[in-house]
């Protein structure tokens, strides 16, 4: 076994300098508010009196707004700057959404936290950008496998959340996770504005959009469409992501749901599931992905999809309310928590790779964009389905995992060449 110093993601931790390490060391701070909160909040909708198909309808709600601030990413992240669009973007659409959720009572609380959760597309491109626009080409892989081991870091607090969830019930548990999540992001985006500076593409992009109004910067982006189109590598990209983020949306809404209310898992429990999936998470992170990602991406995306469909096969096949619930769920959460990670680092790592550097900002937008556009009718189907059987949405999640499959296999049989730069 290597030794912790030769370890690829801790060399790459160690050796980051600059707005990669400002936004690699800050991550923890998500791991440990907004991502605890996450696993819990359709169950929370349930238990506020929400039916299926307006969790559904929520989560398409959510959806419609990204697309909306995906379209407007670009432009905001060019105009405002890479650091500046973070830090007030990330406020908008994470801290005052807590408060909403902190108070919310009914239907339209969380319609309304939704539509300003939404916001987060501007983040999602200009924090991409902080993040990747100064870094050296094949530190990409390690420094999104590093977010993603920290966006984990949630399983740290879960003992506490299982103690708020047996003392206080669901409802009260969740409210002041929602306290601590407002406090952390809150101050994850203070520390990240301080400690980050402006990246050498953002000060050209400053420069080249004073004076011109947003509107008049998004009328560019037949241009960008025209980028987007000549690129099979960005193309592809751009449909792994896609498939990737309808299987997650789903996985996010209705996971809990199906795991609280047909597997009848008590509520003092679920927190427990959080710490299992992270740590599984972690594990394989720092022992098995620095194997699997060196060079060609193609093995760990075939790995990624089969272990998240073997996640979900397991989960569909647990017995309701016995104790080999727990066996099947366990063996579901060992697949799901390599599987989902992986799979998001690697649909993150795939668009950084292939995006043209020059037009980061606007490429990401108009992808943004086009993957929220497309995969936001799947929290209003997978509510339809869920209304008819609770195992339905996972089903549909297998389909979509198959054709990432099917995807992946053609791409490199015509792109043998595609991940050379990360070699």
């Amino acid at each position: 076994m290597k030794q912790p110093g030769n370890n690829n993601l801790i060399q790459t931790l160690v050796n980051l300098k600059g707005n990669p390490r400002a936004c690699v060391y800050t991550e923890p701070l998500w791991g440990l508010s907004i991502n605890l909160c996450l696993p819990y909040a359709s169950v929370y909708m349930v238990a506020l009196g929400l039916t299926d198909s307006q969790v559904g309808l929520t989560a398409t709600i959510y959806m419609l707004s990204q697309v909306m601030f995906a379209f407007l990413s670009g432009p905001i992240t060019d105009k405002m700057g890479r650091r500046k669009a973070t830090a007030v973007f990330d406020f908008i659409a994470w801290s005052i959404p807590c408060l909403i959720w902190l108070r919310a009572e009914g239907l339209w609380f969380f319609i309304v936290a939704a539509l300003l959760n939404g916001a987060m597309q501007v983040p999602t491109n200009s924090w991409d950008c902080l993040l990747i626009e100064d870094a050296e080409k094949k530190q990409i892989t390690g420094i999104h496998s590093l977010v993603t081991v920290f966006g984990q870091l949630s399983f740290l607090f879960a003992p506490i959340s299982a103690v708020l969830f047996s003392r206080l019930t669901l409802v009260p548990a969740i409210r002041i996770l929602y306290i601590n999540a407002f406090v952390l992001m809150t101050l994850k985006v203070l520390l990240l504005y301080i400690f980050s500076r402006e990246t050498k593409i953002g000060l050209i992009r400053l420069e080249a959009s004073r004076g011109k109004s947003l509107f008049s910067l998004a009328a560019g982006y037949s241009g960008v469409l025209k980028i987007i189109g000549k690129s099979q590598g960005t193309i592809f990209a751009l449909v792994i992501t896609i498939l990737t983020g309808i299987v997650a949306l789903i996985n996010t809404t209705f996971w809990p749901v199906f795991v609280s209310k047909k597997l009848l898992v008590p509520d003092h429990l679920l927190p427990m599931l959080p710490i299992i999936r992270s740590m599984i998470a972690i594990v394989f992170f720092f022992l098995i992905v620095p194997h699997l990602t060196k060079g060609h991406l193609k093995l760990p995306l075939l790995t990624g999809f089969i272990c998240y469909g073997a996640g979900q096969v397991f989960l569909i096949l647990a017995p309701d309310g016995s104790p080999a619930t727990y066996i099947f769920l366990c063996i579901a959460l060992v697949f799901d928590g390599f599987g989902a990670s992986f799979m998001l680092m690697l649909a993150k790592s795939l668009t950084a790779l292939h995006v043209n550097p020059a037009e980061r900002a606007r490429v990401q937008a108009i992808m943004n964009m086009i993957i929220m556009a497309v995969t936001a009718p799947f929290g209003w189907i997978g509510g339809l389905l869920s209304g008819f059987s609770r195992s339905l949405p996972f089903i549909l999640n297998l389909c979509c995992i198959a054709t990432g499959l099917f995807v992946v296999i053609i791409f490199y049989r015509s792109n043998p060449d595609a991940d050379k730069a990360l070699e």
